[in-house]
């Protein structure tokens, strides 16, 4: 089976992330878009990705993708309960599925730009097919042809910018503002009933 892996702290996920797997598989023909929520994003501050915040995390992308048929879930980092280091998920999903060719990945470009500072990255690149998707305005591609040459394989897919920030999803979440416009209808649900973002520890 062709799969596709979309790693993010999807915190939470929103309209952007679906319309970005939506627009993969239609491009690239992938049979499924496997979701992988990180437990602990190690490049981001571990403080608020406690426990509670990993599980509200995973149940939102689970409901968010719940309607697509071409779209699945995977807890391989939840299950793993440490920082989620995206060499160590790779290599734990190649001794799973042991695949012929490369694993294709999902990233924007602004964490790609970053991927030489990724935890065992020189390793990394020879494992994953990056399917980049433009993450600013005026994109200029000279220094992702620089990463190309060294050796980070890349695809890059020509979806307009969408300007969706989960930091000010969840602002305009404890601002009481409406949310129902820029995230999955359930995942808004879920996110009211379970007052998620809305008590700071």
């Amino acid at each position: 089976m062709s799969e596709c892996l979309y790693q993010g702290s999807f915190n939470p996920i929103h309209n952007a992330h679906i319309a970005v797997a939506e627009y993969v598989h239609s491009k690239l023909n992938f049979e499924k878009i496997v979701f992988i929520p990180a437990f602990k994003p190690p490049h981001k501050d571990l403080k608020d990705f406690d426990a509670d915040n990993a599980m509200h995390r995973l149940n939102m992308v689970e409901l968010a993708v719940k309607e697509y048929p071409y779209f699945d879930v995977s807890a391989i980092e939840y299950m793993r309960n440490k920082p989620s280091y995206t060499y160590d998920t790779i290599v734990q999903i190649y001794n799973i599925i042991k695949p012929k060719d490369k694993i294709s990945f999902i990233i924007g470009t602004d964490a790609f730009i970053q991927i030489e500072s990724w935890y065992k990255s020189e390793e990394l690149k020879n494992l994953l097919n990056f399917i980049l998707f433009i993450r600013e305005d005026n994109f200029d591609e000279t220094p992702f042809i620089n990463l190309k040459n060294k050796g980070y394989n890349y695809t890059l897919m020509q979806m307009p910018f969408i300007d969706i920030s989960s930091s000010e999803i969840r602002e305009r979440i404890r601002q009481n503002k409406d949310i129902c416009d820029i995230l999955p209808l359930s995942v808004a649900e879920y996110i009211k009933r379970n007052n998620v973002y809305k008590i700071q520890h």
